[in-house]
């Protein structure tokens, strides 16, 4: 059995781990695609067990489900990856400048120090079904090699995948699911496109796809998120 911890850095809502963040470090128990389900708020700077299933591993905190991971093969139709013109502009109209429910939230908070977490505030294109903003991934994302570690990239398709499956709604609503599959490394070195698109809805759940691509458009990973709408 293993263990895991989220340090409080990477909260989504204040007192629980950002989503995308704790599926990265779930999936990290997969080989290749893989989908992570959180069952429960992930608790920060707690150990969390990690043990085999015989559909792939399940968290656990205490008696409580925190979240299950299997391998997954990824069946997305991924649109055609904005220029970085298109996603500066796009960045300007995040929604989350005018309200935020979770203004500190690692990936997506302007309410945090500068730098201090990924600042991938997607807004909408016009005329277009897709949410966008630029990346320029900071060194402490990064492996030796220069290539963002992939627990950050499961964290910036995360909030990004929820602009893009509930738009213009206002109610708030929390990641329940993300499968992700990483095709190349993502380099930190230069400017990056993440952008997201609608996969329709189902009752409380909306579903979301996202990506990351470079400067020429080539898409680095893609995912498909669930999201639920609460009270």
């Amino acid at each position: 059995m293993a263990e895991i911890s989220i340090p409080s850095r990477f909260n989504g809502p204040p007192t629980s781990g950002n989503g995308g963040y704790s599926a990265g470090l779930v999936a990290a128990f997969i080989a290749g695609p893989a989908r992570v389900r959180l069952h429960s708020p992930p608790p920060l700077e707690t150990p969390l067990a990690v043990r085999e299933v015989d559909a792939g591993v399940e968290v656990s905190f205490g008696e409580t489900l925190v979240a299950s991971a299997a391998a997954v093969q990824l069946d997305l139709e991924i649109p055609a990856a904005p220029d970085l013109s298109t996603a500066r502009d796009a960045r300007e109209r995040f929604p989350g400048f005018e309200r935020h429910l979770f203004p500190t939230c690692f990936v997506c908070g302007p309410g945090r120090p500068l730098k201090d977490g990924l600042e991938l505030y997607t807004g909408p294109i016009p005329d277009s079904p897709l949410y966008a903003c630029p990346w320029s991934p900071a060194a402490d994302l990064l492996d030796t090699e220069g290539n963002v570690l992939s627990v950050f990239v499961w964290s910036a398709l995360d909030c990004p995948s929820g602009f893009g499956a509930f738009g213009d709604q206002k109610r708030p609503m929390l990641l329940g699911e993300l499968a992700l599959e990483q095709y190349r490394p993502v380099p930190g070195d230069g400017e990056l496109v993440v952008f997201a698109w609608p996969l329709g809805s189902e009752g409380r759940k909306f579903y979301g796809g996202a990506a990351v691509a470079n400067a020429d458009g080539g898409v680095l990973a893609a995912a498909r998120a669930t999201w639920i709408a609460v009270d």
